[in-house]
Order: C-alpha cells, then sequence, then structure tokens
C-alpha cells in the first residue's frame, strides 16, 4: 500500500464520493476509481458499498478498519516527514504531546511557551484521554511524548518524575451530606452511588487505599475524562472519585472537592518509548523541561 493512495483512500471515504474525491484531489474521477479498486484488489476486499448514481457510496465494516489504520498511517508519515523538513538555524517541525485530565499540562504549557520564543516555527499538536489511550498511541508512534499519572508501568518507557502530585478524593454536590466534611475516609463510601475511572490500574490504587475489593463499592457508572463525569455529578447520579484540580468549583458550581484520608498522593511523569530516537523537536523539549 501506498501512503498516497491511502491518502486518496480517505478523501474517497471523507467526501462519500468518487467525484468530490476526484475534484479535491486535483485528479480524474476514473484515475481515482481506478486506484481504488486496485486498493480493493491488493486487500482482497470491498472497502465501499457503491450506491446508484449520484447516492453517497459507503464504508463496509473493512473500509471502517482501514480508515482507522490509514488514518494513523498516513499521520505517521506526516510527522516522519516533519521530522525531517528543518535544519538547526531555522528549526521546525511539529511535536505531538498526549496525556490526561491534570493541573501538571500546566508545566508542559509553561515549557512550549518559553520554547516558542526561541523555536516560533515549532508546532504542537496535544491529544487528551486516559492512560490507556496515551499509551497506545505513544507505542504506535503517533505521540513523542505521554504525560502519565501513577500508577502506571514504567518498564517500556524512559521518563522524566515531575515534582507535582495529584491527591484522590471525591467531587460532589455541595448539598451532599458528605460535604460537611474535610475529608473522606473508606467508611465513607460504602453504598453510596459513585463514578470511578475505568483505568484498571486506578481500581488497584483504590483498593489498596480502601482496604478492602474495589468492586465491594457502589459503583454505578465509570469515566475515561472527568468533564462529562461532572455533569453527572452535578445532576445527582453520584459522586466521582477523581484527583482534584480538574473541575472549576469557583463562583456559582454546585460542586465541591474533599480529599481521602489517609491523603492518597499520586506521581506526574512525563515519558517517552525506550530506544527510540528523538526528533530535534523532542530533544529541545526535554532540554527546556523545567523540573
Amino acid at each position: 500500500m501506498e501512503i498516497r493512495v491511502l491518502k486518496y483512500f480517505l478523501a474517497v471515504a471523507r467526501e462519500e464520493s468518487i467525484s468530490k474525491a476526484a475534484e479535491i484531489l486535483h485528479i480524474t474521477q476514473p484515475t481515482l476509481s481506478r486506484q481504488i479498486m486496485e486498493l480493493e484488489a491488493e486487500l482482497k476486499t470491498i472497502l465501499f458499498e457503491r450506491g446508484k448514481r449520484n447516492k453517497k457510496i459507503t464504508l463496509t465494516d473493512d473500509g471502517k478498519l482501514l480508515k482507522a489504520r490509514a488514518s494513523e498511517i498516513v499521520e505517521l508519515a506526516n510527522k516522519t516527514e516533519a521530522e525531517f523538513l528543518f535544519d538547526d538555524k531555522n528549526i521546525s517541525g511539529e511535536l505531538y504531546i498526549g496525556g490526561g485530565e491534570t493541573d501538571a499540562m500546566r508545566l508542559v504549557a509553561k515549557t512550549i511557551k518559553n520554547l516558542s520564543l526561541l523555536y516560533p516555527n515549532i508546532k504542537y499538536n496535544f491529544y487528551s484521554g486516559n492512560g490507556e489511550d496515551v499509551k497506545e498511541k505513544l507505542n504506535s508512534g503517533l505521540l513523542d511524548f505521554g504525560l502519565f499519572i501513577e500508577p502506571v508501568d514504567k518498564k517500556e518507557y524512559e521518563f522524566i518524575q515531575l515534582p507535582q502530585k495529584d491527591t484522590w478524593g471525591l467531587l460532589m454536590r455541595k448539598d451532599s451530606t458528605l460535604a460537611k466534611k474535610d475529608y473522606i475516609v473508606p467508611n465513607d463510601l460504602v453504598d453510596i452511588p459513585i463514578l470511578s475511572s475505568r483505568q484498571f490500574l486506578v481500581k488497584n490504587l483504590i483498593s489498596g487505599w480502601l482496604g478492602y475489593d474495589f468492586e465491594k463499592l457502589n459503583i454505578v457508572g465509570t469515566y475515561n475524562l472527568l468533564y462529562n463525569a461532572s455533569i453527572m455529578v452535578d445532576e445527582g447520579v453520584g459522586m466521582a472519585l477523581c484527583i482534584d484540580k480538574l473541575i472549576n468549583l469557583s463562583g456559582n458550581s454546585n460542586l465541591c472537592f474533599r480529599p481521602l484520608k489517609p491523603i492518597l498522593d499520586v506521581g506526574i511523569l512525563i515519558a517517552w518509548k525506550k530506544n527510540q530516537p528523538l526528533s530535534k523537536c523532542a530533544k529541545l523539549f526535554l532540554q527546556n523541561m523545567q523540573y
């Protein structure tokens, strides 16, 4: 498979039309049709459901799978190309950084701000997701760096331990009985409806703090990023086990955060794949990290 042909395929998938895609790609419709047919022959599958004339064409199940893979391949190819299109005198390029929700992202932002003053032609791409999402993209080469909240399996990565720590606690409505307390202890969680991160390592962390199996809690829902979970909390669905400083609790907010006790602080690290050469942009980023 050629990158060029994958870009053709993605254009057709996006436009849902051979003619529209051909116009955007500045090639003839017969040429584009032939390229797609040759791609289907190469993969021994049908990628598009062809409708009647002037009808939109849609992806088959195999086409949807190829779209996901092709998007990653093309993105990685573009990233690789960009890494070589600069010199030391006028460094440019792109840096890809992913991370979960944490206030430690401010350190990354400050580093980027300072780096931008010296190298204004570097562009930054951010991806937000939970630890598993970020790990998958870091391992596949789609990210240069991942920002992780512990616990995390570090054996596959080089990493820098950041000075910040995040504190676990309970996000709740201000009119909750537990809101009157300064801290949340394990017995406070018995039988109350709880929203929790769906990450497996987090469950182990909370189990250790509880002193009993996490699964014994009344988990009414899970989340991967906290913003939507905070809406559920605000609507009375449950209380969210989460880290602090992620939701704006000032002003007219109906919510409040109470830390766990014993205090459950977790470290934060920025990681990159072991034995993987870093681009000049990535090296500059590490050199300028203020930690």
